[in-house]
């Protein structure tokens, strides 16, 4: 795609106007009409400024930096690269830290890059072709010999899943259709939907929370995500305490608990 098409494209996407874009860039909209129909060739800082005023991904924002000519402004580097050893360190010392409730980091595609010891409460049962380090947690979770049968809110949950993964279009299609259909009269009460999974150690009731590295300038790094999950009453905070005490969890770096790096 060209430069004009993909920046309308991304403009279209965030729901902008030429002047609300221009605005923000620090541009006129009669600037940006010429840009988006050809006629201006904008520079590299007018591209950079239009995608932090888009506020697009890192990705993004490399690639409509290509698509104008230029290249990348951010780097990609290897998640086992020199570089990013105090990414690893960190994110070992905040799955440790976590301990004894599960979390795991993925990547943009929802594959696996690290987890806890807890997350096995989390996985028991599931077939072993579904779990470990570069399996998608999506998948895990809601593919019929994964999580799901021990789901017992599925349908409700699981929308919520399916909503976060937009840009994975194939894969949002291939578990819409493990999930069934949601009752249009089932209501949520309270302030959060609680994944309700059945376990060893009874009845889980877990909030979900996501973190992200907000200051990140390489693109790796930036699209990982801590999915880390809280018990959202006191049996389940027990139950998990049991469990870890039963697995000897003395915490343990990422990686060094069966199936995971």
């Amino acid at each position: 795609m060209d430069f004009p098409r993909a920046l309308r494209a991304c403009r279209a996407r965030r729901h902008l106007s030429q002047l609300d874009l221009a605005s923000r860039a620090g541009t006129t909209q009669r600037h940006l009409s010429f840009i988006e129909s050809g006629r201006s060739v904008p520079g590299r800082n007018m591209v950079v400024r239009l995608a932090e005023s888009l506020e697009l991904s890192l990705r993004e924002r490399n690639e409509l930096l290509l698509s104008a000519g230029y290249a990348p402004a951010y780097a990609e580097s290897a998640l086992d690269s020199a570089e990013l050893a105090p990414v690893r360190a960190a994110i070992d010392s905040i799955l440790r830290g976590h301990l004894p409730y599960p979390a795991l980091v993925v990547d943009r595609g929802g594959d696996l890059v690290a987890a806890n010891s807890a997350m096995d409460v989390i996985t028991e049962g599931a077939a072993p072709e579904l779990v470990g380090p570069g399996t998608n947690v999506y998948r895990l979770a809601l593919h019929p010999q994964g999580v799901a049968p021990r789901i017992l809110n599925l349908a409700e949950w699981a929308r919520h899943i399916l909503a976060a993964l937009g840009h994975l279009p194939e894969l949002r299609d291939e578990l819409a259709a493990y999930v069934p259909p949601l009752d249009p009269s089932a209501g949520q009460l309270g302030f959060a939907v609680p994944l309700r999974l059945r376990s060893s150690y009874g009845e889980l009731r877990l909030m979900t929370t996501v973190t992200t590295f907000a200051t990140a300038v390489d693109v790796t790094l930036a699209e990982l995500r801590l999915e880390a999950f809280l018990p959202a009453d006191p049996a389940t905070a027990e139950a998990l305490a049991a469990a870890a005490a039963v697995a000897g969890a003395i915490p343990a770096a990422a990686g060094q608990g069966p199936g995971y790096m």
